[in-house]
């Protein structure tokens, strides 16, 4: 595929969610009024679960929202029905993300991603669970609980209250993504379980400055609330990142020397010379001494040779000094 197709593939999912994120802001821009009072608007009432099953907070608890400007609650109302929308179409959004990129992928890299994919949704529900039951109620029950003066009439605006109920909520989302985080850097090398060991009082200070500016306030008591989850998720990315790949040489290591021993059981048998050749070492001796004999041997015929050539020239000479005797008589 060029460019282009993967362009208009993209284009196409991009308009299908889209298009299922319009669906659904129109169902819940129809239906919001049937649970924002007991849902949205539930922390502000002594009748939230969470202020009952716990002794400290107070059992008369109650917070006015105001409405201080002329189009804030119908843009409220719009606002809440998109992120409401968004939150329920996320996992179509993940599905959608997973369709445009599982063609690029091989067989052995589609399980990864598809848990990537799989544990990111599960854990940005879990965040604003997290963020809707834990963090929000302890937060706002701190904070219009709190007193500087007791002349000082708290009036929460509507715009105020929803600000931090969504921000709080979607942020808890996106944080509770920290252990999916930890692992994809620790499949690519970056991390391992041993440097986040190594660095966790860093990484202690880190998640205190996210906590701080994760909570509208700095408060002691809010950052706490923030920050313990954000611990926790930490710590859950340690148990998730690989191993060191020290780590596993180190294991191979103490493997290897206890199969030492089972190869050499016993350490008293004289250990035999690895290339021993008795029988080729006895037959150089005899090649190394026919060298000198060969060149004696060729040394004799050369002067044999040159005697018979002596012989034959003493024998003309005389031949011609005495031509009438008989050949024949000499020896």
């Amino acid at each position: 595929m060029s460019f282009w197709d993967h362009l208009e593939v993209f284009r196409s999912s991009l308009f299908r969610v889209l298009g299922v994120l319009l669906v659904f802001m129109i169902i819940y821009f129809s239906i919001l009024r049937l649970f924002f009072d007991s849902f949205v608007l539930g922390p502000t009432t002594s009748d939230f679960f969470l202020y009952r099953w716990i002794p400290y907070f107070k059992s008369d608890f109650h917070i006015d929202i105001i409405n201080i400007n002329v189009a804030s609650q119908f843009m409220t109302h719009v606002s809440t029905s998109f992120w409401f929308a968004l939150v329920t179409a996320f996992p179509f959004v993940i599905w959608e993300l997973w369709r445009f990129v599982s063609p690029a992928l091989y067989n052995n890299e589609k399980a990864p991603i598809r848990f990537a994919f799989s544990f990111g949704t599960g854990m940005f529900y879990l965040g604003c669970l997290v963020g809707y039951c834990i963090v929000f109620p302890f937060t706002f029950r701190f904070l219009t609980e709190y007193e500087l003066s007791a002349d000082i009439t708290n009036q929460i605006s509507l715009n105020s209250y929803m600000g931090t109920f969504l921000m709080m909520i979607f942020v808890m989302g996106i944080v509770f993504e920290m252990p999916l985080l930890i692992w994809v850097l620790s499949r690519i090398g970056l991390v391992n379980k041993q440097m986040l060991r190594k660095y966790r009082r860093h990484a202690i200070v880190a998640l205190l400055i996210l906590a701080a500016i994760i909570t509208p306030s700095g408060d002691p008591f809010t950052l706490t609330v923030v920050f313990v989850p954000l611990y926790l998720l930490f710590e859950l990315g340690i148990v998730l990142a690989r191993p060191a790949e020290k780590e596993e040489d180190d294991d191979e290591e103490p493997a290897q020397a206890d199969s030492k021993p089972e190869d050499n059981p016993s350490d008293d048998t004289p250990a035999e010379p690895d290339n021993e050749t008795p029988a080729e070492s006895e037959p150089t001796e005899p090649q190394a001494e026919s060298v000198p004999e060969q060149q004696d041997l060729f040394s004799g015929q050369q002067d044999l040779f040159s005697e018979q050539q002596d012989y034959s020239y003493e024998q003309d000479i005389f031949s011609t000094a005495h031509p009438s005797e008989d050949t024949s008589e000499q020896p």
